[in-house]
């Protein structure tokens, strides 16, 4: 590039195009969005006088102007200062600013740290793509008078040069932005797909939304029949976890039934929510995008943050993206857990079936070896063969239904009752002792005796109770000794019929 001595004065105009097409194939070269401001700095250098130079951007929807880059007596700086752009001179009205002397007494950026040594005359211009200001670059001097009309024009003309620059860089940047999001949401929605517990899926999906939108806190809400509920929540600002809130509010209804993400600027005061929901909601701001898995919505996906955040659409964007993949990922959990429900339950009775029992039952053996007690009680329907066969079978499925509708409200919840085949069933009492299970026993065959179903058929039942003891090395001695007391039971009631007779 051609240079001159700025006490010689100005190139003619052909020299002037040669110069700024140097600038042009110089910042070409520059695709980094950080670079392509020194890039600028180093040939405007070249070219004019700069104590002081900065280069800032401008959004016009906001009003927000940042320093992108500056540099004072050769100390560059990348350090960002923002301002309003309304209160530039050159931002306001998209034309350049030539300032002879007493810089401070003008709208423009002042560089230098004391008055004394202050610049005192400046250059700015705008940065423009086509009639859209995007921003100013201003040249500075320490001196009064260092500039004139003519380098102000060149000053512009290398602006013009450093729009198309910058804006290819920034969409570079964006581009490679975009692809580094892409691929950390992929990464993200195979940690989903790793697992099919669908605890573990909302846990991954809650963590992965506060990650991706750096928020204080993220939730996934669940649709049920009457309401919705939090399925995982996680951070400062997640609601509790299992929380249930009706279907009720305006912003329930564009999430769930037009399927809009929904930005909420001021939370607590939102008229989207009722009261009542929002005052059980924690965080200032937040960003709420729907669950939609096929033609269905199962729920959304929401992040909030303590203190007020604009939240962007291109954040909602990406959360969309996300939401996309957690919805896939919790209908094949979902699916997998109906699956492996209907692979350990009975279908007759809804009762827990015999795997179930097995795997429950090896849980709760290896507790009692480490000292948990632990009893077992063995149920079976007396004459039970004789009454399908009179009866018919329909008649007997009834029955073994009622007798899993009992089983299941005398049962409590840390313990498991399970058909364990034809006509038993089995109740394994945790921190239960023989007694208890004994207890256990009484209780459900005086519920059975009351039962309309199985006092109509006349039928009655034998109990086997057994518990644990440190002598047992297997899940299968518990199990047989439950049957050798059932045995002895139906044994004992044999014999009083044989007496009654």
């Amino acid at each position: 590039m051609d240079v001159w001595d700025f006490e010689m004065g100005l190139p003619t105009v052909d020299h002037r195009y040669r110069v700024l097409l140097g600038v042009g194939r110089a910042l070409a070269g520059v695709l980094q969005e950080g670079e392509i401001y020194a890039a600028i700095h180093r040939e405007t250098a070249r070219v004019l006088e700069t104590d002081g130079f900065y280069i800032a951007l401008y959004q016009q929807e906001s009003d927000r102007a940042e320093v992108v880059y500056w540099s004072d007596q050769g100390r560059a700086s990348w350090k960002p200062v923002v301002f309003r752009g309304s209160s530039s001179e050159v931002l306001a009205s998209g034309e350049g600013v030539l300032v002879e002397d007493r810089l401070g007494d003008h709208s423009l950026l002042l560089l230098g740290d004391t008055e004394s040594g202050a610049t005192r005359s400046a250059i700015s211009v705008p940065l423009r793509i086509g009639n859209r200001v995007i921003g100013v670059i201003s040249v500075q001097s320490y001196r009064a008078g260092a500039y004139d009309a003519e380098e102000l024009e060149l000053l512009q003309g290398i602006a013009d040069v450093a729009s198309v620059a910058i804006q290819n860089s920034r969409h570079m940047s964006e581009l490679d932005r975009r692809r580094r999001e892409a691929e950390r949401v992929l990464e993200l929605a195979r940690t989903f797909t790793s697992s099919l517990d669908d605890r573990e899926v909302l846990r991954r999906i809650v963590d992965a939304a506060r990650e991706l939108l750096a928020s204080e806190g993220a939730a996934v809400w669940l649709l049920e029949e009457e309401g919705i509920r939090i399925g995982a929540s996680a951070g400062r600002t997640g609601p509790p976890e299992g929380a249930y809130f009706p279907l009720e509010g305006q912003l329930v209804r564009m999430v769930l039934e037009e399927r809009e993400t929904v930005i909420v600027d001021d939370l607590p005061a939102t008229e989207l929510l009722p009261l009542s929901f929002r005052r059980r909601l924690k965080g200032e701001s937040a960003l709420v995008v729907p669950l939609v898995s096929g033609e269905r919505v199962i729920g959304g996906i929401s992040v909030a943050s303590e203190a007020p955040r604009s939240f962007q659409r291109e954040e909602a964007r990406l959360l969309q993206r996300l939401a996309g993949h957690a919805a896939l990922a919790l209908e094949n959990a979902h699916l997998h857990a109906r699956l492996r429900a209907l692979s350990l339950t009975d279908p007759l009775t809804g009762l827990p079936n015999r795997r179930h029992l097995e795997l429950h039952l090896s849980q709760e053996f290896a507790a009692a070896r480490r000292g948990r007690p632990l009893s077992m009680v063995l149920f079976d329907l007396n004459d039970f063969k004789r009454y399908n066969d009179t009866m018919g079978h329909l008649a007997g499925d009834e029955a073994l239904r009622a007798v899993g509708e009992v089983l299941s409200g005398e049962t409590r919840a840390m313990n498991l009752v399970a058909r364990y085949g034809g006509d038993e069933f089995v109740a394994v009492l945790s921190d239960t002792s023989a007694e208890g299970g004994r207890l256990f026993a009484e209780r459900v065959k005086g519920r059975l005796r009351k039962h309309p179903v199985v006092r109509d058929a006349d039928l009655s039942f034998s109990a086997g109770v057994a518990e644990f003891s440190d002598a047992m090395v297997e899940v299968r001695e518990l199990v047989e000794a439950a049957d050798r007391n059932l045995y002895q039971a139906k044994a004992a009631r044999s014999a009083k019929r044989e007496a009654a007779s």
